[in-house]
C-alpha cells in the first residue's frame, strides 16, 4: 500500500467516525437495569414515549411486587397513569430475571441504583454488550463514565458502545404503596464518553426532557453538587439529626414545605457548610479546567429543589441509602481528584469521616477513586491532560 493511498484510507476513516458522530442515533428498544423507584420511573418514561422497554431486576421480591400490582402508577407531575407489565395484548412493560435476555436487542440501556450496583452490572455487562449499544447512567453523580468505561474494559468488553452519564431524572420520586408521586426536577448535566456526541443527548432528551448537554463528561462530573448538598441536610439539616419526620396532630396533614428536602437546609450553619464544600468543589474543577460552575444558590436548587420545585425528603428507613451514595457516588470522588491535582479538601475530608461514624462502616473503602480506575499522574498538568483524553475517548 502506497504512503498517499494509506494517508487517503486513514483521513476516510476519520471522515467516517466524524458521520458516525454526527448520526442521531435511535432508542426503540429500550432496556432499564434495576426495580427500584429510579428504574420503575424510567420503564414508564419510556413507555409513554411509546418504545419497546424491559425491565431486568436481579431481585425477585421486586419483580414479583410489580408482576402483583400489575403496573406501575404515576401521579403528580408528568405522564400520569398506570403503565402495565407484562401484557401479551397491548404495549407494556415486560419484565425479566435473564440479563442476556435484556439486553441482547436493546439500543438503549439504563443503570439505575446505588453507586456499587453500578460497579456491579458494569461488570456483568462487559460480555453482554454490542456494538452500537449506549448505556446511561442515571443518576450518575462523580466520574460514572469514567469509571464503568474503566470496568467495561476490565471486564473484556469490545464492543463499540457510547456511555452516557445524566446527573438526575426529569422527576423526583416519593414512594406511595405500588405507586410513585412526581415533581418535576432541574435540568441536567448530560455527557456522552466518547465525547461529542450531542445528537445522542438530543434524542435521550425525548425519553428524558430536562436534560442539558454538557461539554464532555469531565465537566458534568465536577458540576455534580449533590454530594455536599444531600450529605449536609441528611447529617445536619433541620430535624436529620434527630431522624424523625414531625409529629402531627390527628387528622392533619403535613406542609408541602415540610416534605421539601430543600427545607433541611434552612439553618445558616448548614448553608456555611454546603458553600465550603461546593467551594472545594470549585477549586479542584478549576485545576481540571472546568470553570463556570453553579453559584452556591443554583446549586442547591438543582440537587435539593426549591420553593417551587419539590424534591422530596427521603424516607427515614432510606436515608442511610442515599447518604451512602451521595459520599461514595460524589463526595469520595472529588477527594480522589483533589489528592491528584494537590488541591486538598477538608470540609469534604469531613464530611465522609462524619458519613462513616454515622453509617458505622468505612465508606472511603467503597467510593469511587480515580486511582483505582488506573488514573494516576505526577502533577495537575499531566493530571488534566490523562483525564481530557479519556472524556474525549
Amino acid at each position: 500500500m502506497s504512503a498517499e493511498f494509506e494517508a487517503f484510507a486513514k483521513a476516510l476513516e476519520r471522515s467516517s467516525e466524524r458521520d458516525k458522530q454526527l448520526e442521531s442515533p435511535t432508542f426503540n428498544q429500550v432496556t432499564v437495569l434495576g426495580g427500584g423507584p429510579e428504574g420503575r420511573l424510567l420503564a414508564a418514561l419510556c413507555l409513554s414515549q411509546n418504545r419497546s422497554v424491559t425491565l431486568f431486576s436481579a431481585y425477585g421480591a421486586e419483580l414479583n411486587a410489580l408482576r402483583a400490582a400489575g403496573g406501575i402508577t404515576l401521579r403528580g407531575d408528568g405522564p400520569v397513569g398506570t403503565f402495565q407489565v407484562d401484557l401479551n395484548s397491548s404495549p407494556s412493560i415486560k419484565t425479566t430475571a435473564e440479563l442476556d435476555t435484556a439486553v441482547s436487542s436493546a439500543d438503549l440501556i439504563f443503570l439505575t441504583g446505588p453507586v456499587h450496583k453500578h460497579r456491579t452490572y458494569a461488570m456483568v455487562l462487559a460480555e453482554h454488550l454490542s456494538d452500537g449499544q449506549t448505556l446511561v447512567i442515571a443518576p450518575a453523580r462523580t466520574f460514572a463514565a469514567l469509571e464503568a468505561s474503566a470496568l467495561l474494559k476490565i471486564g473484556g468488553c469490545r464492543a463499540d458502545i457510547t456511555v452516557v452519564e445524566v446527573q438526575h431524572l426529569p422527576y423526583w420520586t416519593e414512594v406511595q404503596g405500588n405507586g410513585l408521586n412526581l415533581a418535576a426536577s432541574a435540568t441536567a448535566a448530560a455527557a456522552t464518553m466518547p465525547g461529542n456526541q450531542v445528537n445522542t443527548i438530543h434524542t435521550l432528551a425525548e425519553l428524558l426532557p430536562n436534560l442539558h448537554p454538557a461539554p464532555n463528561a469531565l465537566h458534568s462530573s465536577l458540576a455534580d453538587g449533590s454530594g455536599a448538598i444531600e450529605a449536609v441536610g441528611l447529617m445536619f439539616g433541620e430535624s436529620a439529626v434527630a431522624g424523625a419526620s414531625e409529629t402531627l396532630l390527628a387528622g392533619a396533614e403535613s406542609l408541602p414545605s415540610h416534605n421539601n428536602f430543600h427545607s433541611l437546609l434552612a439553618t445558616p450553619n448548614c448553608h456555611s457548610l454546603v458553600s465550603a464544600a461546593l467551594n472545594e468543589r470549585r477549586q479542584v474543577a478549576s485545576r481540571f479546567g472546568v470553570r463556570n460552575l453553579p453559584d452556591d444558590e443554583h446549586w442547591i436548587d438543582v440537587c435539593a429543589g426549591s420553593d417551587s420545585q419539590i424534591r422530596f425528603r427521603p424516607e427515614d428507613g432510606d436515608v442511610p441509602a442515599v447518604l451512602r451514595s451521595a459520599v461514595a457516588g460524589s463526595l469520595i470522588p472529588l477527594q480522589s481528584a483533589g489528592q491528584l491535582v494537590g488541591v486538598s479538601t477538608p470540609v469534604t475530608d469531613s464530611l465522609i469521616t462524619v458519613a462513616g461514624a454515622l453509617l458505622g462502616s468505612d465508606v472511603s473503602a467503597s467510593g469511587r477513586r480515580l486511582e483505582t480506575m488506573g488514573i494516576r499522574a505526577d502533577n495537575a498538568d499531566e493530571a488534566r491532560k490523562v483525564l481530557e483524553s479519556l472524556v474525549r475517548g
